[in-house]
Order: C-alpha cells, then sequence, then structure tokens
C-alpha cells in the first residue's frame, strides 16, 4: 500500500467541497481566486508527516470514522483523491490549510507516514489593507 493508492487527479466534487470549507476563512473572492488556482495547479507531493506539521492539525486516529473508511477503501484497493491545500505563511503565523484531505493525509499518515501524498497548492491571498475588505 504505497503511493498507488493515490488517484493521479483529483475528484470534481472535491473542489466545491474545498471551497465550502474555504469559505469559513477566506472572503467569497478570495475563495473563488483559490478554487481556480488549485483546480489549474499541476500535481505536486508531500510527505504525510509534513502536512500535518505544517498544517498544525492533529493526526486523527484509525477508529475516526472518515479516516477508517479511507483506510477500507485503500484496502479494498480503491485509490484515494490526491488533496488541496493552501500555502500557509510561516511570517504570519499562518499554517499551511488542508482545503480538503485532511481525512486521506490522515489516512495515509497511518499507512505509512512517510507517505508522498499527491497535492495541489494554491497561494494564500495577499492580506487587504484597505478598510472596505475588513
Amino acid at each position: 500500500m504505497l503511493a498507488s493508492h493515490w488517484l493521479d487527479e483529483p475528484e470534481e466534487h472535491d473542489f466545491p467541497a474545498a471551497a465550502h470549507y474555504l469559505g469559513l476563512l477566506l472572503r467569497p473572492r478570495d475563495v473563488a481566486s483559490v478554487v481556480a488556482q488549485l483546480r489549474a495547479a499541476t500535481t505536486c507531493r508531500f510527505a504525510a508527516k509534513d502536512l500535518l506539521r505544517a498544517s498544525n492539525l492533529e493526526l486523527l486516529g484509525r477508529d475516526n470514522a472518515h479516516v477508517h473508511h479511507d483506510l477500507e477503501k485503500v484496502k479494498s484497493g480503491h485509490r484515494l483523491s490526491p488533496v488541496l491545500l493552501v500555502r500557509g505563511d510561516a511570517t504570519r503565523g499562518l499554517p499551511l490549510i488542508i482545503a480538503d484531505g485532511y481525512h486521506r493525509v490522515c489516512a495515509s499518515y497511518w499507512i505509512d507516514e512517510d507517505t508522498m501524498i499527491p497535492s495541489r497548492l494554491a497561494k494564500l491571498p495577499a492580506p487587504r489593507t484597505d478598510v472596505a475588505s475588513r
């Protein structure tokens, strides 16, 4: 169960899921821009352990329903969709955002923390300083 448990391209339903989550964090115009970047980005790979560290998210247990479901998918030969990420900014104290695929990252970590996870990476929108955007 190595890198072969990943699809090459994200599934179409991953982009609206990412937009829904990002809508809790970003302005609507920024969400649209980030999702467009994710659609256009080339797929790159990052280790599962590095994605968790950069995102400041905790590793979910194998018993988490979604993690368990993804582990069962892999066990039965199904491939997981690449994850969708928004680059953080350490200079501003902003962690990497896993816009879609947190449970898949955790499941992959349980398989092998060094698993190289196919990912699409977008830039974080630049901070706005004008009063109207606050």
